[in-house]
């Protein structure tokens, strides 16, 4: 398209279309939406009465609504952006989407606004079920910095599941093989239910590998808001880390969806069902 301005305003009305699609087909479902947000809440309190038992300080049952709440947002990274296009191809949708007249980044960021808003939802749910079940008391110490740290690890989550979605492009069926072996690795690495950084007994080497992981620094960032109480000069170091994550990841994730593309279009397995 010739025309700058008409690309870009039509790339956003694909992405909010396909945001509409998401958030639409979460709430049709109400039963489904409050089955997700109560389920998670048994594994937490898993974990909250193995603390208690053992004597853990009262923050460890912080760390573990906070983690339990942010899982939620890794699974969809993995299950709703990343394998979404290898889903598309399996049900006819892929070739659409490649002769339509937009970016494929459009439809992926409309992929991740629709779930960003109905996750919010049920992260929202875990959060107040887990509060009042375990009596749980979070405090907000600076609402500013807490804010800049959630939406620099949902972008950098989803710059990773855009990224993802382009090598799944290529690997087809082999999508849904990753991210069952990426799940249980992610949650023990980035620390879901314990802290990982400045914790004694967790090795420096594991320290390290979870260093390469965003959702280690938003989970480290909101435990220290919402649990300790601290404000924006505590967290600026997280801060910093997530904004080089989003901006990596995201270009990153743009030339390799388009590399990734052309090279599925040469070798043919773009519209191919059952690769």
């Amino acid at each position: 398209m010739s025309n700058p301005a008409g690309a870009f305003q039509i790339n956003v009305r694909a992405a909010i279309a396909r945001a509409r699609v998401r958030i639409k087909g979460t709430l049709h479902d109400p039963v489904w939406l409050i089955a997700e947000t109560i389920i998670p809440i048994f594994s937490i309190g898993g974990y909250v009465l193995l603390y208690r038992a053992l004597g853990a300080p009262a923050s460890y049952t912080g760390f573990v609504i906070i983690g339990g709440a942010m899982i939620a947002f890794w699974m969809n990274m993995l299950w709703h952006m990343a394998a979404q296009f290898y889903w598309e191809k399996e049900v006819g949708n892929l070739e659409m989407y490649l002769v339509a007249p937009i970016s494929r980044m459009a439809i992926l960021l409309g992929m991740a606004l629709g779930s960003a808003i109905t996750m919010g939802l049920r992260v929202f749910g875990i959060l107040l079920f887990g509060t009042i079940l375990f009596g749980v008391s979070l405090s907000i110490g600076d609402p500013i910095a807490l804010l800049l740290i959630f939406t620099l690890t949902l972008a950098s989550l989803y710059s990773l599941g855009i990224l993802f979605s382009s090598l799944y492009l290529l690997w087809g069926r082999e999508a849904w093989k990753m991210n069952e072996l990426m799940q249980e690795p992610i949650y023990f690495l980035s620390g879901f239910y314990f802290q990982v950084r400045g914790n004694v007994v967790v090795p420096l080497a594991m320290q390290f590998a979870a260093a390469l992981i965003p959702m280690t620094f938003g989970l480290e960032g909101m435990r220290r808001i919402l649990v300790f109480g601290e404000g924006l000069q505590s967290v600026a170091f997280d801060i910093v880390a997530l904004a080089v994550f989003s901006v990596v990841l995201f270009f990153l994730a743009r030339m390799m969806l388009s590399y990734m593309e052309n090279l599925a279009k040469k070798e043919g397995r773009l519209t191919l069902r059952w690769q």
